[in-house]
């Protein structure tokens, strides 16, 4: 009888174009930062991957059109490209893009306040499930827990887009996206005390707007 050989499958090899992306990946936001600057060819795309579903969120939530926020988010990104070689390395990357989509959405809801035909433009019902510090409660696949979960978000998002723009902005920053007061303060240009002002009063007007809801 002849004896039967067993074929080795042959190890899969990584193009280095997929090692890269790897080691990309692995970096933290200023050495990504800096492999672009140096000519590296997919580093601004690691920083799209890295941001762009959480600016996005932000947007949204902010001026609550998510086709123009994704608009919106394009031109970030845009503005970033063409701006990285300015930016200070010192300082925290996330902090800097999360100051020019802040930004454009305070420009958008300024332009849209010009037209009463949009300014009452009803948010829209499309959070993502991304991680978040405001969590709503776990729940099963029940259908009864299901419509609760979306319910609670929809109360949410409503009663987040009532808030006067400034403390919008301050709430969703840190009770939605969980950045520190410091981050705030850079993002926003107010210095801490009116940060902590704006966000205590957005916090009560949240809370007033939604306890009749959850009755």
């Amino acid at each position: 009888m002849r004896a039967t050989t067993m074929k080795r499958a042959a190890p899969i090899v990584e193009s280095p174009r997929a090692q890269q992306r790897v080691v990309l990946h692995e970096l933290d936001d200023g050495h990504v930062v800096m492999r672009h600057l140096a000519g590296d060819s997919q580093a601004f795309g690691t920083l799209v991957d890295r941001y762009q579903t959480r600016l996005l969120n932000f947007v949204n939530r902010t001026i609550g059109d998510r086709e123009r926020a994704e608009d919106l988010v394009q031109e970030v990104f845009i503005r970033v490209f063409r701006h990285l070689h300015r930016f200070d390395q010192t300082k925290k990357f996330s902090t800097w893009i999360y100051t020019i989509a802040s930004n454009l959405a305070k420009n958008e809801l300024r332009n849209r306040s010009r037209n009463p035909l949009v300014l009452f433009q009803t948010i829209k019902k499309n959070w993502e499930a991304d991680h978040r510090p405001l969590q709503f409660e776990d729940t099963t696949a029940r259908p009864d827990d299901l419509y609760r979960k979306r319910f609670l978000k929809d109360a949410v998002e409503q009663c987040v887009h009532r808030l006067p723009e400034h403390h919008r902005e301050v709430f969703v920053l840190r009770e939605l996206e969980g950045k520190s007061y410091q981050e705030i303060s850079e993002i926003t240009g107010c210095n801490l005390g009116t940060v902590k002002s704006r966000l205590n009063r957005a916090r009560n007007s949240f809370a007033q707007l939604i306890s009749p809801i959850l009755v």
